[in-house]
């Protein structure tokens, strides 16, 4: 009997159309503090890009008229982002400047901060519950 070896998914890294690629990828990288792994930018303009922090990372590519219409782009999707500890999370962004409702505990035993991106995505950051402050999370990138 002939056996298939299963394969081994490394990564899940979704991609986001957006309306403005540089106006996204400022708010991913000043606003949250991701950073640059990729980037496409036929005729010196960016039209695609890879983002990461820590263990995760997103695609950004700029919308075309072929992508369908931006409303509803999104829309019944959340994208969770697991942290360490997500009082230190929300310290941080909002010393960027994201005005935030404090974190809020799910009955499901999570900490949560939601905030949307600039085309409507929801985000949302997350930790246990009773995970303590990180007081001294490092430097903000």
């Amino acid at each position: 009997m002939n056996s298939i070896r299963p394969a081994v998914i490394r990564e899940l890294v979704p991609l986001f159309f957006v309306q403005d690629i540089s106006r996204s990828a400022a708010f991913y990288c000043e606003k949250l503090g991701f950073e640059f792994d990729g980037k496409w930018e036929p005729n010196g303009k960016l039209a695609w890009c890879r983002l990461k922090r820590g263990g995760c990372a997103i695609m950004l590519q700029q919308a075309e008229a072929e992508d369908g219409p931006a409303e509803g782009r999104g829309h019944g999707v959340t994208f969770y982002f697991n942290c360490d500890a997500v009082n230190s999370m929300h310290a941080e962004l909002t010393q960027r400047g994201i005005p935030l409702d404090p974190p809020k505990a799910a009955f499901y035993g999570m900490t949560q901060v939601f905030i949307q991106d600039p085309d409507g995505y929801e985000l949302c950051f997350q930790s246990p519950v009773g995970e303590p402050f990180a007081a001294d999370c490092g430097p903000i990138p």
